[in-house]
């Protein structure tokens, strides 16, 4: 048997937490249910209310990740609840309906805003993901364009279907192994640099309090 697994009671040696914005209707909730299920059985989602969030383990360049990806809801919201979704995030995945352009220019006008007041790691990786490419013929939205707008904003860049599963693996990987390169979000997501900390704490607290002689 290896050494791999068991750190506390866990089998992963980093945990994430992702988190999915953009306009309601955009496919957020197709996109989180196709990577988390590897099912197509996506045809009847009813819009996401307030916050929902599922975990997914999955290994990737020899490391065993937990993601704790939120899924939020598109409509109008209120700073004091939002802030929570986004403390202690590492990757933010920002997608848009390449068939609808408003829910495209509503990144800049909206979802980079909220990023921009709400994020609390500034080394946190960004996607921007345009999503539906499988209805090519109603596309409103360039891949081109798509491109630019993440390359200003320093984001990540992909076109997916979570309808037909294009890329979707593809759009977690990239963004994973993104923050994988980053010496401080993979540090605050580290199980062993958290653990060592929690031993410290430990090993201090049973070492006596302020009147020791």
């Amino acid at each position: 048997m290896g050494s791999s697994s068991k750190v506390g009671n866990s089998s992963y040696d980093y945990s994430f937490k992702v988190l999915l914005i953009g306009d309601s209707g955009v496919g957020k909730s197709s996109l989180l249910l196709s990577f988390i299920s590897n099912s197509n059985s996506l045809q009847h989602l009813s819009p996401t209310i307030g916050v929902d969030f599922k975990i997914k383990h999955f290994t990737i360049g020899g490391k065993r990740l937990k993601l704790t990806i939120w899924d939020t809801a598109g409509q109008e919201r209120f700073g004091t609840v939002i802030s929570s979704y986004y403390r202690g995030t590492h990757g933010i995945i920002l997608v848009y309906d390449v068939t609808r352009r408003e829910t495209f220019t509503n990144l800049v006008g909206i979802w980079a805003k909220e990023v921009g007041l709400y994020s609390t790691n500034q080394d946190c990786i960004k996607i921007l993901v345009g999503n539906k490419v499988d209805k090519e013929s109603e596309r409103a939205v360039s891949k081109e364009e798509g491109m630019a707008l993440a390359q200003e904003h320093r984001c990540l860049f992909l076109e997916c279907s979570a309808k037909t599963r294009e890329n979707v693996q593809q759009c977690f990987n990239d963004l994973t192994l993104k923050i994988l390169e980053v010496s401080s979000l993979r540090e605050k997501g580290s199980v062993e640099v958290k653990r060592q900390k929690q031993k410290r704490i430990f090993e201090t607290s049973q070492r006596g309090g302020c009147c020791s002689s």
